[in-house]
């Protein structure tokens, strides 16, 4: 049953129709899907932007208003977006958007079909991410110089990255309530709000309980963060992202490494010991398996790489 209040006036265009369901489309992305407010403004400006061109397609002579959106329309986007050196990835990105947008309009009787329902995403490159040796994350590690009450955090910090597969965000949004050392878990809320649960090993817990009963109450109070700066504030992304790049600098790791090369590093490392994609994925939070799967590309390039090295056959070449 269609929602009468959602539906533009009858007197308006398909333009104006598809602009007064914008901001319901954005309210269920964040209700019904569980979308971050972050990814959801980033869905709505996508869909914001194919509106202006569309609009501005309208305006130019000799194109009179029309009441039908065609799929020609949305392949003229593309294009221009092609054209302002739009990566495949953020045409992707903006496709399913618009893909997503129209099934609403369909569903509130704005648009009678969806015109990107047999339109192909761009095909996007597959990039293998960026993996420590268990050697170069051990030196990493060592790093933080644990003599003051700053170096201990960021080594407590970094061991909860690689020992959980954090993102940066889920790291910095972790509270003292989320940690359970008696049973050794950590809560985590993930992409969408989505709470998973990860369980730390022994040098990871060790390094936490030090961190939580001698380091934190060091810094100044003023949240229930986990790790927080020195005015008792909770540490940016951007300060974590800064400290790596600090600290891969002085164990003589010149890749270009960030926060997330802790992640692929731990899920790498956990398929390489002998862990089930099925448990990797969990761990991770994804919801979907296609997105562990990279991690197996990464073992099949490593086993290739040792293959090249070692198979006599390789050496006689």
């Amino acid at each position: 049953m269609t929602d009468t209040t959602l539906a533009a006036p009858p007197e308006a265009d398909m333009h104006t129709a598809l602009a007064h369901l914008l901001p319901a489309w954005s309210d269920a992305l964040l209700a019904e899907r569980g979308l971050s407010p972050r990814t959801v403004e980033a869905y709505g400006q996508d869909v914001g932007l194919f509106l202006l061109f569309l609009d501005e397609l309208r305006a130019a002579p000799p194109a009179p208003a029309r009441q039908q959106l065609a799929e020609g329309d949305i392949l003229l986007f593309l294009a221009w977006l092609r054209s302002r050196q739009n990566t495949g990835r953020s045409l992707a990105r903006r496709l399913s958007a618009l893909r997503n947008f129209f099934d609403f309009a369909v569903e509130h009787a704005v648009l009678p079909a969806n015109p990107a329902a047999l339109l192909d995403s761009p095909r996007l490159p597959q990039y293998l991410p960026e993996v420590l040796s268990r050697a170069e994350m051990q030196t990493l590690l060592e790093q933080p110089d644990c003599r003051n009450k700053s170096g201990r955090r960021d080594r407590c910090l970094m061991e909860l990255l690689y020992a959980a597969g954090l993102r940066v965000s889920e790291v910095c949004g972790l509270t003292l309530d989320d940690v359970d050392l008696q049973r050794g878990l950590l809560r985590v809320f993930g992409k969408g709000a989505k709470e998973r649960f990860v369980p730390l090993h022994a040098e990871a817990q060790a390094r936490l309980q030090d961190y939580m009963a001698h380091c934190r109450p060091q810094f100044a109070p003023g949240s229930r963060l986990l790790f927080v700066n020195r005015s008792g504030n909770g540490l940016t992304r951007q300060y974590v992202w800064k400290a790596i790049k600090k600290y891969a600098l002085s164990a003589g790791i010149r890749r270009d490494i960030s926060p997330h090369t802790f992640r692929h590093t731990f899920a790498t490392h956990l398929l390489e010991g002998g862990a089930d994609l099925r448990s990797v994925q969990v761990l991770l939070g994804h919801a979907d398996i296609g997105a562990t799967e990279i991690y197996t590309h990464v073992q099949a390039e490593r086993l290739r790489s040792i293959h090249r090295a070692y198979h006599p056959r390789s050496q006689a070449r």
